[in-house]
C-alpha cells in the first residue's frame, strides 16, 4: 500500500493514558509558535477523512478529537489566528503563517456546541485519547484517492483495531438525530 492514511497510524499506534488531564498544542512555525491549552484529555478522537481538517502533509485522512470549550486556551500568539471559512457551522482557527488548525468551534446552534475540535498530535506531550473509529472515509474520493483503492484503506484501519464509517460512528450520529429531534419538536405539534 502506496499510501498514508496518517503518520501516527501508518504504523500502528499506542493505546492513550487514562489519566491524562490536558497539555499543550503548538501549531508548525519555527518561532513565535501559536500555543494552545487544553485542560482536559480529547474525548471521540479519530481518523477523519473529511476535506474540512487539516491533515499533515501527504496523509489522507486527520486525527481530531473534542475537548471543553472551557478547556481550550490559546495561551501564546493568539494573533496569528484566523477562522478559515466564517460560513462553516465549524470555525477552524488557523495559524496565518504555517496553515495549521488549532481549534475548531462551533458558534451556532449544532449538537456538538460547547466542544472544541482539536489536533492532539500537535502536541509534545503523550499518553493522548488513541483513534477511537475513522470517519468520513469515503470522503477522500472527492479529493481526489483512486475508488478502487478504497478497500486497502479500510483494510488498513481494520488492521489497527479501527471501525471505518463514511458519516460518525453511531454514538455522534444518534447525538446528531437526538439534537435535530428535539429542535424540531416544537414545530412538528404544530
Amino acid at each position: 500500500m502506496s499510501f498514508s492514511i496518517h503518520p501516527l497510524l501508518d504504523n500502528g499506534f499506542k493505546k492513550g493514558d487514562s489519566n491524562k488531564s490536558g497539555g499543550k498544542l503548538y501549531c508548525h512555525c519555527k518561532s513565535n509558535r501559536i500555543e494552545v491549552t487544553l485542560g482536559s484529555d480529547t474525548a471521540f478522537n479519530h481518523a477523519c477523512g473529511c476535506s474540512k481538517c487539516w491533515k499533515p502533509k501527504g496523509a489522507l485522512f486527520s486525527i481530531v478529537g473534542v475537548v471543553p470549550v472551557d478547556k481550550v486556551s490559546v495561551t501564546a500568539n493568539s494573533n496569528k489566528l484566523h477562522v478559515i471559512d466564517t460560513s462553516a457551522a465549524i470555525q477552524r482557527h488557523a495559524c496565518k503563517d504555517c496553515g495549521v488548525h488549532m481549534y475548531g468551534r462551533i458558534e451556532v446552534d449544532h449538537a456538538f456546541k460547547g466542544l472544541d475540535f482539536v489536533h492532539s498530535e500537535l502536541s509534545d506531550e503523550k499518553g493522548w485519547q488513541e483513534p477511537q473509529f475513522a470517519a468520513f472515509v469515503s470522503s477522500i474520493i472527492e479529493q481526489g484517492f483512486e475508488p478502487e483503492k478504497m478497500g486497502d484503506v479500510r483494510k488498513k484501519f481494520q488492521g489497527l483495531g479501527l471501525e471505518t464509517f463514511d458519516c460518525l460512528n453511531p454514538t455522534l450520529m444518534d447525538l446528531l438525530a437526538a439534537h435535530t429531534a428535539k429542535t424540531a419538536a416544537p414545530k412538528a405539534k404544530l
